[in-house]
């Protein structure tokens, strides 16, 4: 009978130095150092190179697949029954305020701070472990294990679809980049931009929206927001520090060269849970609404007066839902108000049900916005995902993580979308356990040491239950 655990925590040391050495890359997608052969910039080809070197140390068969992606695999067995294990390298931006440098690993009260964590380094560098622990003590497979180390997460997932188009895809596996027991169905994604209809004209008024800005991602919760105003802007400034402690928030507002400057910090969550969140620029335009702006500038702050704490799109008209996926939810992510062509514009993303009819959400949006005289400039969208609860590949990993845990493997569903949509029948498996505190995309984001093994010795058992 082989102990997992104990298996894992023999290899404590040496996984906390492999995942140190990541967690310190600085791998947010960098358009300034793009290349043909880093096509996500400098830093996330230098951890994509980190994994694949890891790998290749322990004797795998590597590929780096054009700088999008790369594969390390276990096996040479029939490819059509490879098992894959998808993770990332890529993480967003470390905003906010951390207790520690987000890029500098810090222990502290056995949780391990840094950004990638829990988002995705973290339970990467665990699957890796629950294969070499798999491989250490020789046990039998019939199938290939594949680990594909993805690089485009958190930006629109370019890297997988290149990878499926260059390599074949595991049809069965896991992604170990959400929440245990197991997460069999993805909502799907509508992520439009609204610009206004027509660009600004100079019209008179008692205040002057000059400049609005606030969020870097849309599947993120802006956490700080920073608007310029001119024009009679004393009583403004006079009234932002009762609302600032009204609503909770911290905020500063000053006057300069005849302008107001207001700053507002709220709380960054994943664009996934909005309600998770303190959204800082739709509050700063709750704050806003009753301001005497330009048509362009009231047209904006009511548009995200609209948008706010509307977290379901009742208030914009998109309201649906499903008995599997439960309701659609919306996250206004990137907001910039500006005079220049291109400068004013809104990014949300609306993570939609199952069964959510698309078309259905576009029209009804449009007709929204365009009381405001806005209009959708593009979409991007991403299909939902979905595994029946009666495929081996479900059944193989709720027996492992019964086995590992005494817990009851309940299939869960997420609004956030993962890699395992690449795979027909894949899942998205760990690394958060239940009731604990997910922290991706936040200001001091960790991993609990003890669950970063626990959830080691879970990836291994489950390696094993699906490819012996």
């Amino acid at each position: 009978m082989i102990d997992w655990q104990k298996e894992a925590e023999a290899r404590r040391e040496d996984l906390l130095r492999d995942l140190d050495g990541l967690l310190r890359i600085q791998s947010v997608k960098d358009p300034a150092t793009m290349s043909r052969k880093r096509p996500m910039g400098a830093a996330i080809a230098e951890a994509l190179d980190y994994m694949l070197e890891l790998t290749e140390q322990m004797g795998l068969d590597v590929k780096n697949v054009d700088g999008y992606a790369g594969h390390a695999q276990y096996g040479n067995f029939d490819p059509e029954t490879t098992v894959g294990i998808l993770g990332h390298v890529d993480v967003v931006p470390a905003t906010g305020t951390w207790t520690s440098p987000p890029f500098e690993p810090s222990i502290r009260a056995g949780k391990l701070y840094a950004r990638g964590a829990i988002d995705d380094k973290g339970p990467t560098i665990a699957a890796l472990y629950g294969l070499k622990i798999v491989q250490e003590l020789g046990l039998p497979l019939t199938k290939n294990v594949r680990l594909i180390f993805g690089t485009d997460e958190e930006s629109g997932m370019s890297c997988m679809r290149h990878y499926a188009e260059q390599e074949t895809m595991p049809k069965v596996g896991f992604a170990p980049d959400a929440e245990f027991p197991m997460i069999y169905a993805e909502k799907g994604q509508f992520n439009p931009t609204l610009v206004p209809k027509r660009l600004p004209k100079e019209t008179k008024s008692l205040v002057k929206l000059e400049s609005f800005e606030s969020g870097l991602r849309i599947n993120m919760v802006p956490e700080r927001a920073h608007a310029v105003l001119s024009g009679d802007i004393r009583p403004l400034v006079e009234a932002f520090e009762d609302f600032c402690r009204e609503h909770r928030v911290t905020g500063e507002a000053e006057i300069n060269a005849g302008q107001a400057m207001f700053t507002l910090t709220g709380v960054s969550a994943h664009g996934s849970e909005p309600a998770s969140g303190v959204n800082a620029g739709t509050t700063l335009a709750l704050f806003l609404k009753d301001a005497s702006f330009q048509p362009e500038g009231k047209a904006f702050i009511d548009l995200l007066n609209a948008l706010h704490e509307d977290f379901h799109g009742e208030k914009i008209g998109i309201a649906c839902s499903d008995d599997i996926t439960g309701p659609l939810t919306v996250n206004p992510g990137v907001i910039s108000f500006g005079f220049g062509e291109g400068e004013t514009q809104i990014g949300l993303t609306a993570r939609c049900p199952v069964s959510a009819d698309y078309g259905w959400i576009k029209a009804r949006l449009e007709e929204c916005v365009d009381g405001f005289d806005y209009r959708i400039s593009d979409v991007r969208e991403a299909s939902s995902h979905y595994v029946d609860p009666s495929e081996p590949v479900i059944k193989a990993l709720q027996t492992a993580y019964a086995e590992m845990t005494g817990e009851e493997p309940t299939l869960l569903t997420t609004g956030g979308a993962t890699y395992a949509k690449f795979m027909q029948k894949g899942v998205a498996f760990g690394a958060c356990f239940p009731g604990k505190e997910m922290t991706a995309h936040q200001a001091d984001e960790y991993i609990e040491i003890d669950d970063l093994l626990k959830a080691t010795a879970i990836y291994a058992r489950a390696i094993y239950e699906l490819a012996k």
